[in-house]
């Protein structure tokens, strides 16, 4: 069924949201949902359809050209196939590195774009936020060096009075410092808003951040880990009611800022109280995400 649907997609325009969506999704669940070796060769039939790369860029394109909606917690039909685009080309950059699959046409993202999504928001629905974080995640992950993406926008000559980059900003390109510390203020005001797909996106791609940052440069790593913000913003999600420290995305700060010796942010104190409350707990009656992450903070531990 690969073939055909691949084939439908590279046939249609951005607009056929009605047909392209579910197209788009049943192309994502193909590659998430076999096996390995049936995935190798899901990736290589997908990434050899010249056609269905060329939709999926101008369906990227359209994120920036498509007006806000009033309300941004409204999904219309043309922004979930915005997510859709979003997270397939996500998964295509992850199966594509993993297999190092042959690339016959790569796809071109403004970097800027993506960035400004996050930090500006615009009205823009939290499934579509999530799904540009995702694909922001597996571009840091790749250090920007995928054969299947190129990165635009970035720090563009402009003729000979262009400024020279700070040492700084050249360790971390294609990003500017600037850019980072924005994108994590950003990254903290969404967590404010205690929606619990988008807490797990947030978290997520601020480890992601972090880990790209301290390869980067360790200086700025540290510097973004142990942001005296960061306290209050546990404090915020932590409501007070019972087993609050047991919460998915409180875990997995305190276990970012654990990695990364913030002891101005989690002190010996916090790391008391959670053993405390997994102690108290029925482990076995945890959701999964909160049982994950306590395992994860655990080992950090």
């Amino acid at each position: 069924l690969l073939f055909p649907v691949s084939n439908l997609c590279g046939k249609c325009r951005p607009r056929d949201a009605d047909l392209l969506q579910p197209s788009l999704n049943f192309l994502y669940c193909s590659l998430h949902q076999t096996t390995p070796c049936s995935q190798q060769r899901a990736v290589a039939v997908l990434l050899s359809n010249v056609s269905l790369l060329e939709l999926l860029q101008k369906v990227l394109e359209c994120t920036w050209s498509r007006s806000p909606p009033s309300e941004p917690a409204y999904l219309s039909p043309e922004d979930a196939l915005l997510c859709s685009g979003w997270l397939l080309v996500a998964s295509l950059l992850l199966y594509q590195h993993r297999y190092n699959t042959e690339v016959h046409q790569t796809l071109s993202v403004d970097l800027r774009e993506v960035l400004n999504a996050v930090i500006f928001r615009k009205k823009k629905p939290i499934l579509l936020l999530v799904s540009i974080m995702q694909f922001l995640r597996t571009v840091l992950r790749q250090n920007f060096s995928s054969s299947l993406l190129e990165i635009v926008g970035q720090n563009k000559a402009q003729g000979a009075t262009q400024p020279q980059p700070s040492p700084q900003d050249a360790a971390l390109h294609p990003l500017a410092t600037q850019q980072v510390f924005s994108l994590v203020v950003s990254l903290q005001n969404l967590l404010v808003h205690k929606d619990f797909l988008l807490s797990q996106a947030v978290v997520a791609c601020l480890e992601t951040l972090v880990e790209y940052l301290y390869v980067k440069n360790q200086d700025v790593a540290l510097h973004v880990a142990s942001q005296p913000w960061h306290r209050f913003l546990l404090f915020t999600l932590l409501n007070g009611g019972q087993k609050s420290f047991l919460q998915p995305e409180v875990l997995r700060l305190m276990t970012l800022f654990l990695r990364y010796q913030s002891s101005n942010i989690i002190s010996q104190k916090e790391i008391s109280q959670i053993l405390q409350e997994a102690a108290e707990t029925n482990l076995a009656e945890l959701p999964e995400a909160t049982s994950c992450a306590l395992h994860l903070f655990l080992c950090q531990v």
